[in-house]
């Protein structure tokens, strides 16, 4: 069975292509005008082994917003399109990721319900150029679009880049386990309702 899944998306502010491999090695294809995203999105692919291919357009003259929200959207919708009837698969993940003086831990359910809880605060308004509340709009379109529980929580932490990062490998090395399929569950469901 193929786990892999392809979003085109256009809208007034965006267009975005993005492919995605469940079972792949973490190869990463990434062309958006968002150079800090383009940086996240190579470190998900590498830590979920999810192979990744965006192709993005978006009005970057107004800010990142728009690209940077609906390229997490997209990816929701990828994943969601990949895990197919989630049969074998083992639903649950969580990493906690130390990166230098920061300490991260995600944790996601792909059970089909939207939970999203977020308790990270970054210490400065920019990374670069890059607006550090889109992090959160980033993970919060993935949520809602992949109809999963997500909670990231950073325990401590002094750099906003460090802190942006370390979201980005916890959240990959989560999806990571999630996704992986257990082979003693067979063609069941992770659910005692039989279906997910």
């Amino acid at each position: 069975m193929s786990r892999t899944a392809t979003i085109s998306r256009q809208t007034r502010e965006t267009q975005i292509q993005l492919s995605i491999n469940l079972d792949g090695q973490g190869q990463a294809n990434i062309d958006t005008p968002v150079g800090f995203l383009n940086h996240m999105l190579d470190l998900f692919a590498k830590h979920s082994l999810i192979d990744l291919t965006v192709q993005a357009k978006g009005d970057t003259e107004i800010d990142d917003h728009h690209t940077t929200e609906d390229v997490g959207i997209c990816l929701g919708l990828a994943l969601a399109q990949a895990v197919g009837d989630k049969k074998g698969m083992v639903r649950y993940g969580h990493s906690t990721l130390p990166m230098d003086e920061t300490l991260i831990t995600s944790a996601v359910d792909l059970g089909g319900r939207v939970a999203f809880v977020w308790k990270v605060t970054f210490p400065s308004p920019k990374i670069g150029s890059f607006d550090t509340e889109l992090v959160r709009e980033f993970w919060n379109g993935v949520t809602n679009h992949a109809r999963m529980n997500f909670h990231a929580i950073a325990h401590h932490g002094e750099n906003s880049h460090h802190l942006a990062e370390g979201v980005f490998k916890a959240s990959a090395r989560a999806i990571r386990q999630a996704v992986a399929i257990d082979p003693r569950q067979g063609d069941a469901v992770a659910s005692t309702k039989g279906t997910i």
